[in-house]
């Protein structure tokens, strides 16, 4: 036992010391565009378990454990809600809209959809920024031209993008969602009031945070908030990969 405690002990102090003697740069020192907009472009993705289930889960014969990724530790479901959500999780392997009916994802799951990259293109001064998805070829476009959403609700898996610079902060802003997506394969869903936010900011040149603000007052009490790093790919010729999505019946696989 005295073995164990000592060990423990020495381990919390390099884990210390390791992450004192490696702090993250200065946001002055991130890549910039001829712009001086802070510079995103590059293969991104996410090694978090929020697909699976946004909140701490342990492993079980479909995926791996995970910590959670919601800052709050809990989603503020509406009473009735939270039935939808549990009858959800219940039939997920069939009814989960991205893994069983191959639906593009919608955002922001399609950030972190089964741990897949995306590809950030970005010109300076462009009036967008164009995001390319490995899931099923999906793809966004990030307006940056002041230009509001369309008027009138618009359903779309994807929503409707609006984007802007606040300091070295890309806000997005994205609403004219359907009802037809999920934020996990653990059934966490949303309607058609969905709005979410979603804020990326570069922490040094290989690291992207990303926080989401998600809020839709016919499922949830109140406006909750997602918390990623996002980690750039490194490797030579890296690129994305085709990943086309089949809608299968999946009966013959599951219980």
């Amino acid at each position: 036992m005295l073995l164990r405690s000592t060990c423990l002990a020495v381990i919390a102090s390099l884990g210390t010391i390791a992450f004192a003697a490696t702090p993250l740069k200065k946001t002055a020192d991130i890549p910039r565009l001829s712009d001086g907009k802070p510079d995103l472009n590059g293969i991104w993705q996410s090694l978090s378990g929020a697909d699976v289930n946004l909140l701490d889960h342990v492993a079980d014969r479909y995926a791996p454990g995970g910590q959670s990724v919601v800052e709050e530790g809990e989603l503020p479901y509406l009473p009735e809600a939270r039935k939808q959500r549990d009858a959800n999780n219940a039939s997920r392997e069939k009814a989960d809209p991205q893994t069983a009916k191959c639906n593009l994802p919608g955002v922001p799951r399609i950030t972190y959809a089964h741990n897949l990259p995306f590809q950030v293109f970005q010109k300076p001064k462009g009036d967008r920024i164009v995001v390319l998805y490995e899931f099923a070829e999906a793809h966004r476009f990030l307006y940056t031209n002041g230009t509001p959403h369309p008027p009138g609700h618009i359903n779309w898996n994807m929503g409707d993008s609006r984007s802007k610079w606040e300091g070295d902060t890309l806000v997005v802003d994205s609403v004219d969602f359907n009802d037809l997506t999920w934020f996990d394969h653990a059934g966490d869903f949303h309607s058609e009031s969905l709005h979410v936010v979603e804020r990326y900011r570069l922490l040094d040149a290989d690291h992207l945070e990303y926080n989401v603000e998600v809020d839709d007052p016919k499922v949830y009490s109140k406006p909750w908030h997602i918390h990623l790093v996002l980690y750039r790919r490194k490797e030579k010729n890296q690129q994305l990969l085709d990943y086309v999505c089949y809608a299968f019946d999946l009966a013959p696989y599951y219980p």
